[in-house]
């Protein structure tokens, strides 16, 4: 390997005459600097350079936990035995034939009453509804006024035809009055009303007892001349 670069070397000799001493005068300036640096002691002496000691220290390995061995298993538990169920038969006694008893004789049922017949009582009778009169109220009432013909009705000539309903108690009084067909004038109305309700008739009678009744009793307002 170094072949080479003598051979350099002593070309570079060979065509610069001036190397040589320029190559000699570099070495002194090196060797004097050298020195100069010794005195100084900025490079220390080769005794007091401190020699460096390497430990190669091993990784610490973690120890394994050593694990707790297992419990040994339990022993299965085995199932108690049953014990062996004994059938016990009783001995039939033996019983003389003087020491056998009759069984009791058991007294005869008593036959059982007849049940009472359960008197079931009569609905109440609800009273029968009124009589429908066939005729005109008038005709069973032997008391009756005709009613009065009002002063202003006459005046104003106010006439019309109207139709009561009139229902009866068992003693022939009035007890209701109705307007179903009206003259068209009320004062017309309440006098024919007013008229009927002092009437006083005779009751129907069913199965030989008096009975309410209901009848229509018609009106005609008519003005005469004087």
């Amino acid at each position: 390997m170094r072949q080479p670069t003598r051979d350099i070397e002593y070309k570079a000799m060979k065509h610069n005459p001036a190397f040589l001493p320029g190559l000699m005068f570099v070495l002194a300036v090196h060797g004097a600097l050298l020195y100069y640096l010794f005195k100084q002691q900025l490079i220390p002496p080769p005794q007091q350079l401190a020699t460096l000691m390497v430990n190669f220290i091993p990784s610490f390995q973690p120890k394994e936990e050593s694990k707790p061995e297992p419990p040994p298993p339990l022993p299965k538990p085995q199932p108690p035995k049953k014990p062996k169920s004994q059938q016990l038969v009783a001995e039939k006694p033996v019983v003389a034939e003087s020491e056998r008893v009759a069984p009791p004789s058991l007294p005869e049922p008593e036959p059982e009453p007849a049940p009472e017949p359960v008197a079931v009582a009569a609905p109440p009778q609800m009273s029968p509804g009124p009589v429908t009169l066939s005729s005109e109220l008038s005709v069973a009432c032997p008391e009756l006024n005709a009613p009065a013909y009002p002063a202003l009705s006459r005046r104003l000539g106010e006439e019309g035809k109207l139709m009561l309903r009139v229902e009866l108690d068992e003693k022939g009084h009035v007890n209701v009055v109705q307007v179903i067909d009206s003259s068209g004038f009320k004062r017309l109305d309440e006098a024919a009303m007013a008229a009927v309700k002092t009437w006083r008739c005779n009751p129907p009678v069913r199965n030989g007892q008096p009975a309410r009744a209901i009848a229509l009793q018609p009106f005609n307002f008519v003005l005469q001349g004087d």
